[in-house]
C-alpha cells in the first residue's frame, strides 16, 4: 500500500490529535495500549509455557531417559546382553542400568520417603542433568563400597541433613526370623547434595554407586532396569521397537510419552486454551482501533468532503484512514514485542517482587515442579503474533476507511 506525499502529510496529521480531537486521540491511545499489553501477554505465557514444557522435558528425560527396559518383578537377569543389544540398535545412543526402589530415610530422627536409584561410577558423573548441579560436595566420591549417597536438595532440608552426616536406608524386604521380616537398616554418608531443578526429584532422590544399591537390596547381579537414550525423541517408539522381542518374557520397554503421557497432554492442552483466551485481548484491542477511526471520520467529514471536490480519489482516502489504523496497530505490537522481551528478562525478578508484594507464593515448586519461572521464546510463535496483530488491526480499518471513501461532499457542503 504506496501512499502519495498529500495522503503521507494527511495521515500524519489525523495520527495527531487535533482541536477539540483530544478524546478521539485518547481513545487511540487505548487501543495502542490495548495491542501492545496483548501482543506482550501472548508473547511471555506462550514463552512460559514453552519453556515450562522444554524445562520439565530436559529433566525428566534427562534422569529417566527417553524409553526405560523395565525387568518383571523389578529384575533384569541378563541385563549386560540387553545393554549390548541396546547399544547395537540404530537410533539408541546410551543404554545405562540401574537400579530403582522407593524406600524410606531417616536422619536424626526424621523420616521421609525417598526413591533411591543405583548407577554405574562413570553414568553418575557423565549424567548432564547432574553436571554442575552439585551445591555441597562432590559426585566424584562416590565409588563402590565407599558407603556414600547424594541426596537432592529439598530432600536435605526436609531431613536437616548436611555433608558429613549419616542417613539411614530402610528398606522392609530384610533378614527373615522366627518372628517375621526384620526390616534391614543401613546407614550412608552424605556425599553431595545436588539441586536439578524438578521439586519431586529433589526431594526424593537418593543416588549411589549401583554395587552399593544391588548389596543394600540384596539383587544379586540383577537390575531393575536399562535407561535408553535415542537421537530423537519424537521417535521414540520405532528406535526401540526392535527392544521389543528381545525383552519379551522378562519384561517391557515403555517410552517417556507413556510414563509422563496426562502431564505433557495437560501441558499442550492448557498452552492452545492460553493462546486463544489471550488473543482475545489483542482482539478487544482492535475494536477500540475500529472506534476510535469511526470517531475520526465522523470528525472529519467536512475535511473529507472538501478533499473530494480537490480531486482526492476514493482509493486515496481509503489508504489514508488505512495507513491511520495499520499504523496504531504497529506501533502497539512494536511496543508489546519491547515490554514482553524486558518482562521475560527480569521475569524472575517480576514474580519476586509480585510475592513481595502480595505477601503470597505465587511460584511454589511443590506445585509447579520447577523451582524458577522458566522461559523460552520460539520464534515462529513471535512471528504468528505480530501477524495475527497485523490482521487484526488491518481488518478493522476497512469500515472506517470505506466509510470515509463513500462520504458525498454534496451533502456535506450542501450547506456551507
Amino acid at each position: 500500500m504506496i501512499l502519495s506525499r498529500y495522503e503521507r502529510m494527511i495521515a500524519r496529521r489525523y495520527l495527531l490529535p487535533g482541536k477539540g480531537e483530544g478524546f478521539i486521540f485518547l481513545v487511540a491511545s487505548i487501543s495502542l495500549i490495548a495491542v501492545t499489553l496483548g501482543v506482550a501477554a501472548l508473547i511471555v505465557v506462550m514463552s512460559v509455557m514453552n519453556g515450562f514444557r522444554a524445562e520439565l522435558f530436559d529433566k525428566i528425560v534427562g534422569l529417566n531417559g527417553h524409553a526405560v527396559v523395565q525387568g518383571y518383578g523389578g529384575r533384569l537377569q541378563n541385563w549386560r546382553e540387553i545393554v549390548a543389544q541396546a547399544r547395537r540398535t540404530p537410533g539408541v545412543t546410551s543404554a545405562i542400568p540401574m537400579v530403582e526402589q522407593p524406600l524410606m530415610a531417616s536422619y536424626d530422627g526424621r523420616v521421609e520417603g525417598v526413591l533411591l536409584r543405583g548407577m554405574q561410577r562413570g553414568d553418575i558423573l557423565g549424567n548432564p542433568t547432574l553436571q554442575g548441579k552439585v551445591l555441597q560436595g562432590s559426585l566424584a566420591s562416590l565409588r563402590p563400597g565407599s558407603g556414600k549417597v547424594a541426596i537432592g536438595a529439598r530432600l536435605a532440608e526436609q531431613l536437616g541433613a548436611t555433608i558429613g552426616g549419616e542417613i539411614s536406608l530402610i528398606t522392609p524386604e530384610g533378614r527373615t526370623t522366627p518372628f517375621g521380616t526384620v526390616p534391614r537398616i543401613v546407614s550412608y554418608q552424605v556425599a553431595a547434595v545436588f539441586e536439578v531443578g524438578v521439586y519431586d526429584y529433589d526431594k526424593a532422590f537418593v543416588i549411589m554407586p549401583i554395587e552399593d544399591a544391588q548389596n543394600f537390596l540384596m539383587l544379586g547381579d540383577s537390575v531393575g532396569m536399562v535407561e535408553l537414550q535415542t537421537s530423537d525423541a519424537d521417535k521414540v517408539q520405532d528406535i526401540v521397537a526392535p527392544l521389543q522381542a528381545a525383552v519379551a518374557g522378562q519384561g517391557m520397554v515403555t517410552d517417556w510419552r507413556s510414563l509422563n503421557a496426562s502431564l505433557f497432554e495437560a501441558l499442550q492442552v492448557e498452552r492452545v486454551v492460553m493462546f486463544v483466551i489471550l488473543s482475545i485481548i489483542i482482539l478487544v484491542a482492535v475494536f477500540n482501533i475500529l472506534s476510535s477511526l469511526i470517531m475520526l471520520v465522523r470528525a472529519k467529514t467536512r475535511d473529507i468532503a472538501i478533499l473530494r471536490t480537490m480531486g482526492a480519489t476514493r482509493r486515496g482516502l481509503m489508504k489514508v484512514f488505512m495507513t491511520v489504523g495499520v499504523t496504531i496497530g504497529v506501533l502497539g505490537i512494536v511496543a508489546g514485542l519491547v515490554l514482553g522481551a524486558v518482562l521475560l528478562y527480569f521475569r524472575q525478578g517480576v514474580v519476586n517482587l509480585v510475592q513481595n508484594l502480595s505477601g503470597q507464593n505465587l511460584w511454589d515448586p511443590s506445585i509447579r515442579f520447577l523451582t524458577e519461572l522458566p522461559a523460552k521464546t520460539d520464534p515462529f510463535e513471535v512471528l504468528a503474533i505480530v501477524s495475527m496483530a497485523l490482521v487484526f488491526s488491518f481488518l478493522a480499518t476497512l469500515y472506517p476507511a470505506w466509510k470515509a471513501a463513500s462520504t458525498d461532499p454534496v451533502q456535506v457542503l450542501r450547506y456551507e
